[in-house]
């Protein structure tokens, strides 16, 4: 318990520095948000009377302290341009992006795993270096790749699934797929490399002394302890999908969180993406965390250490 206090109070100067980082990005940006918002041929004092309604003439210190106090209460401002609380928003367009996230975790997890496993079994076989070489490609390949790639057979040619977003389970299957190939190809790789080092340990010797078969030992002996680090590289995964979804969004028009940042870059929503981005923070913070926790939950010798 106290490891885990001291793991959440060292994240708070983490998050502070994300607040201030992005907050000094977005002033040294050149242009002025309230003349943008209020386009062309329009005079200085309208300006200047946005510029007071949005707290931009109040000193710089004053605005990033106000905007932390705020963000501690769960208050992320006002969109500049919607005019409505970004903590709403946010909250309207989180649940998108964790089915997002979900589907295509629980699409990696699958087949990373039993590829890995596959590949461990018939090492150095045909099969092994099929399913190593497309993991290869899984992890080099961009998601904006995979995305367009996936759009552009099954959805625009063979028209099996929806081009984007329509409201259906079917439309969610191509952007998770898009997301979830390069974790994948990492889930199973380290499967592999994770199987056939426990495959050198002296209980998995015992096993095959017992007269068990090289199936039985690894499924039956080797996976369970084999599946550690795996299970400690998914949670990590799953917490940057949540996080890291903005291309996939954007290519498919899913209006969850990735999709709402890109927008508040293209309006200068300073509000609208200083709260996504300290809200994806959060998430990855919570992700590293609950990964440790899960290795010292199944490793006992972690847990004993600690």
């Amino acid at each position: 318990m106290r490891n885990v206090v001291k793991r959440i109070l060292g994240t708070i100067p983490v998050l502070i520095g994300v607040v201030l980082l992005i907050f000094i990005m977005l002033r040294i940006i050149p242009g002025d948000p309230a003349a943008m918002l209020l386009g062309e041929h329009v005079d200085q004092a309208t300006i200047d009377r946005l510029t007071e309604v949005m707290g931009l003439n109040r000193s710089l210190p004053a605005q990033f302290f106000g905007y932390l106090a705020g963000a501690v209460r769960g208050d992320l401002g006002v969109s500049y341009k919607y005019g409505r609380p970004v903590t709403e928003m946010i909250l309207e367009a989180f649940p998108y992006t964790v089915v997002l996230a979900l589907m295509a975790a629980v699409f990696a997890w699958l087949l990373g795993m039993a590829a890995g496993v596959v590949s461990a079994i018939h090492q150095n076989t045909l099969a092994d270096r099929l399913f190593m070489g497309t993991s290869l490609m899984g992890v080099s390949m961009p998601i904006f790749m995979t995305a367009l790639l996936l759009q552009y057979f099954l959805a625009f040619k063979v028209k099996l699934f929806p081009l984007t977003l329509n409201g259906t389970f079917a439309s969610m299957i191509l952007p998770a797929v898009a997301l979830g190939w390069n974790s994948a190809g990492s889930i199973a790789r380290m499967t592999r490399s994770s199987l056939l080092e426990v495959m050198q340990a002296d209980f998995v010797d015992t096993a095959r002394a017992k007269g068990l078969g090289k199936r039985a030992v690894i499924l039956g002996h080797a996976l369970k302890n084999a599946m550690l680090p795996v299970i400690t590289m998914m949670a990590l995964q799953f917490s940057s999908m949540l996080s890291g979804a903005v291309i996939t969004e954007s290519i498919f028009a899913i209006p969850g969180i990735g999709r709402l940042a890109t927008t508040a870059i293209q309006n200068r929503d300073m509000p609208v993406l200083q709260g996504t981005v300290l809200f994806t923070t959060v998430l990855v913070i919570a992700g590293n965390l609950a990964a440790d926790l899960l290795y010292s939950v199944l490793d006992p010798r972690i847990r004993k250490e600690a």
